[in-house]
């Protein structure tokens, strides 16, 4: 390649750079070109009122890698300022589902109710300031008084109040003197505001609740709203990226980070939530699933909370590139399920070993082969990486095939074995198919071949066979439990149904208990991943495996719908 070429090719390659940038990273170098920030500090804040989902996979990875990109600072915050949802269970699965994707906090974990002095502090601020008043009206008539999107608000009665007697009624709902709802701590803007979240908006409640960190200490708490912007601006966030419902919410964000005259305010910015087609994310859904025993916990690999997709077998990388693949946008979109799949098997296929595994088993005798000989054979653990070595599979006379490599009576093209057919054993030899038994029903139980050994290795130059099946030698042969995943949700009837109640697939999980492996898996380890030949991606599940008696999921079946950019 000439100069001239290399560097057209250089151009090119930076202007695709600069187009693919997508609309938060112009934002950022544009703050940073004008100096408004210096650096660039993101910060997750999840509530830990539930699991996380795939969605939220998706903003952890956005704040953490705009953090790494621009060689910031990134922080882990629980906005732990609703007790009446709120569990230590839920924080520490948080915990781990963040580090599992990769975000390192380092020393940044926070919990909003660290700053509830602060808070308490801010409020009486904007008391003083005569930008707060107590309110006494109820949740119904604050909701009444704040108008439609049609016609304004109209002021409350308790509006007017003296700044004396608001930070006088205010201490006292800290004290505990009023009971749950009966005052509340309202922001004074503009109750004919056309945005409905700045007409005078609620920033405190009484709740004599118990909280899972500060305890007693407090009955008082504040609002999402007001408490969100006070942290950004604590911790010096500099980019608050939230999604789009919070879109009407930013200029409250604006006004509580000016009222409290912070130096340097963080910045919000909105991004449209991902949408998986066909599956439950909603926390008030999955916590029914999980109330009602329809799923096993919220780890159950049916679902799509983190938990759930590494307790199947999915990877942190197959979860990075489907939110690369999904991008950033500011238009509210769907994304079929077949893309997260599609992903997983991107990561794995070149990552794992590829063994055999009978799921339905019938019994397959060699008439011609030796009783008491074993032999191993060599045997590739991946086709598509050498790097991963090969490994000896044991072979005897006796042993399982899939129910499905044998039929009495073929169809039309099938090339695996029924009576009078050659096949190959995957990486062994040809058999050809003599006799058959079946039991009283009908059904086959075994079937009987003869082996040529001059096909050792599925190889032989003076004939051809169409069909090869895999096979587990019997006495060598792992014996393990499989759970065979569908979606949850019947995908034709859609996902809830007009009365709101779900739509469940009834074969959303099927339990295979005799299913027998290659004695190479002895030794596998919660969410050691492998590729079942021509099943698809197991994975040890981790909550119900013991060191003698395995069990799989599924992760993905090897045929994919989904074509990347279609």
């Amino acid at each position: 390649m000439s100069e001239t070429d290399k560097k057209i090719s250089l151009e090119k390659n930076e202007e695709k750079e600069v187009i693919s940038r997508n609309f938060i990273e112009n934002e950022i170098d544009s703050d940073l070109k004008e100096g408004k920030y210096t650096t660039v500090h993101t910060r997750f804040p999840p509530e830990p009122n539930g699991y996380l989902h795939i969605g939220h996979a998706k903003s952890i990875l956005l704040n953490y890698g705009l953090a790494k990109e621009y060689g910031g600072k990134f922080n882990l915050r629980f906005d732990d300022t609703n007790p009446t949802k709120e569990k230590t269970e839920f924080v520490e699965s948080i915990k781990a589902d963040v580090e599992w994707l990769g975000a390192e906090w380092e020393d940044r974990l926070f919990f909003a109710s660290d700053y509830f002095n602060k808070m308490y502090e801010a409020a009486v601020f904007l008391i003083k300031k005569g930008k707060a008043f107590v309110c006494d009206l109820s949740a119904d008539e604050i909701k009444e008084y704040r108008g439609t999107f049609e016609t304004p608000g109209k002021n409350s009665p308790y509006r007017d109040r003296s700044i004396e007697e608001n930070l006088k009624l205010f201490e006292e709902m800290k004290n505990g003197v009023y009971k749950d709802g009966e005052k509340v701590l309202r922001a004074k803007i503009d109750m004919a505001s056309p945005n409905i979240n700045m007409r005078d908006p609620v920033i405190y409640r009484v709740a004599h609740m118990y909280h899972h960190n500060t305890k007693d200490k407090w009955c008082i708490y504040p609002m999402y709203d007001f408490a969100h912007p006070i942290e950004d601006a604590i911790e010096g966030i500099t980019h608050s990226i939230c999604t789009l419902e919070f879109e009407d919410h930013r200029p409250l964000y604006d006004w509580v980070v000016k009222e409290l005259e912070y130096t340097c305010p963080p910045r919000q910015i909105e991004f449209a939530k991902l949408y998986l087609t066909n599956v439950v994310t909603g926390k008030r859904y999955i916590k029914r699933l999980v109330e009602e025993g329809i799923v096993d916990g919220w780890d159950d690999p049916r679902l799509v909370s983190i938990a759930a997709l590494r307790r199947r077998g999915f990877t942190p990388d197959s979860i990075k590139l489907f939110a690369k693949l999904c991008g950033v946008s500011k238009s509210n979109s769907s994304v079929d399920y077949a893309m997260l799949e599609y992903c997983i098997r991107e990561d794995l296929k070149c990552k794992r070993s590829r063994i055999m595994a009978v799921l339905d088993p019938i019994r397959l005798i060699i008439d011609n082969y030796p009783e008491d000989k074993t032999e191993y054979f060599e045997v590739a653990n991946n086709l598509e990486n050498e790097d991963l070595g090969t490994r000896e599979v044991a072979f005897s006379r006796e042993l399982y095939i899939d129910r499905e490599d044998f039929m009495i009576e073929p169809v039309k093209k099938y090339f695996r074995l029924y009576p009078g057919n050659e096949v190959r054993l995957m990486n062994a030899y040809f058999v050809k198919c003599t006799d058959y038994k079946t039991d009283a029903s009908g059904k086959v139980t075994e079937v009987h071949c003869t082996y040529d050994p001059e096909t050792r290795k599925g190889e032989c130059a003076t004939r051809k066979v169409k069909g090869t099946i895999h096979w587990v030698s019997i006495k060598h042969a792992v014996k393990a439990e499989v759970r065979l995943y569908e979606n949850l949700i019947d995908e034709e009837k859609g996902v809830y149904n007009s009365d709101g109640s779900l739509n469940l697939n009834p074969d959303s999980r099927t339990i295979l208990k005799d299913c027998y492996i290659e004695e190479n898996i002895k030794g596998a380890k919660p969410y050691d991943s492998f590729q079942f030949v021509r099943q698809g991606y197991f994975c040890v599940d981790a909550k119900d495996s013991q060191d003698e008696e395995l069990v799989f999921n599924r992760i993905v079946s090897l045929k994919s719908s989904f074509k990347p950019g279609r």
